[in-house]
């Protein structure tokens, strides 16, 4: 029987994914913008996948719904490859939290249902999450374990809590590292793994907007000021996904992995350290 992958996020990171596990699979991809879909899903078959492209709306448990259904059509549903998500320069705090926060918790939660004996997921998250002040332990309990329809109603997530979508994004992404831990406890009780990875700076079109925003100092400078000096490539967190999808890295689940260059690290520990006030 076809073994299926979903995939959310027509981009690069996705696309990248999807060329190491997807081969001999049946490849759902979605995004919210079809003609950008269509355009992955054109090269991968092009180069011998099996994909079927549609419209889909990571904020909507229902357009998430509908695109598992497609897959199950198909086959057991194998692996899901979550790249979906929004820039904190391209959106309100109420839909960076609608998107990346929410719509995340949804599809883990979604997919977790349904995922095959065996199966695999990984959810692209970010350094972000990693440069907040901590959470006290109620409030990373919250993000990991509340009803998804109430996460948004939370008191520490209310726009006159947040100060810009920068620290709504960061909040997200802290709350995708939290689901994922909850989640992966449920997908173990399908024989199931999951997992997050938390890139740096990668090129994509994504992360050309924020070099070319009004935050593009800010990115130029993490860049110079971390041990590797460069930002990072689609094909390397590929490398990574792929070691958390397959079977070396079976005793890998509920973790957040995080790719950054050493960024974080410079955060804490060198150069990119902030000033002392």
């Amino acid at each position: 029987m076809t073994k299926v992958m979903l995939v959310t996020g027509a981009g690069q990171i996705s696309m990248a994914i999807a060329r190491r596990i997807g081969a001999g699979c049946k490849i759902i991809l979605g995004d919210k913008n079809l003609a950008n879909a269509e355009v992955i899903a054109k090269t991968l078959r092009e180069a011998g996948f099996d994909v079927e492209a549609l419209k889909m709306d990571l904020s909507d448990r229902q357009s998430i719904q509908n695109k598992i259904a497609l897959g199950q059509s198909y086959g057991p549903i194998h692996y899901l490859v979550n790249g979906a998500g929004i820039s904190p320069s391209q959106a309100s705090i109420e839909t960076v939290l609608k998107v990346d926060l929410y719509g995340t918790a949804i599809l883990l939660e979604e997919v977790g249902k349904v995922i095959a004996k065996g199966g695999s997921g990984v959810t692209i998250s970010s350094q972000s999450g990693f440069r907040m002040p901590a959470l006290t332990a109620d409030q990373d309990r919250f993000l990991a374990t509340v009803d998804t329809e109430e996460l948004l109603a939370l008191d520490f997530l209310q726009s006159d809590q947040i100060s810009d979508s920068l620290h709504a994004y960061q909040l997200a992404k802290r709350a995708n590292e939290k689901r994922v831990m909850a989640e992966a406890v449920k997908w173990s009780q399908n024989g199931a793994r999951l997992n997050a990875i938390a890139p740096g700076i990668i090129v994509t079109p994504l992360a050309l907007d924020e070099f070319n925003g009004p935050s593009g100092d800010f990115y130029k400078n993490m860049l110079a000021k971390s041990p590797a000096g460069r930002p990072g490539t689609a094909d390397e967190v590929a490398n990574l996904a792929e070691l958390l999808m397959s079977d070396r890295g079976a005793y890998i689940t509920g973790s957040t992995m995080l790719i950054d260059g050493g960024a974080t690290a410079s955060y804490f520990y060198g150069p990119l350290q902030p000033e002392q006030k």
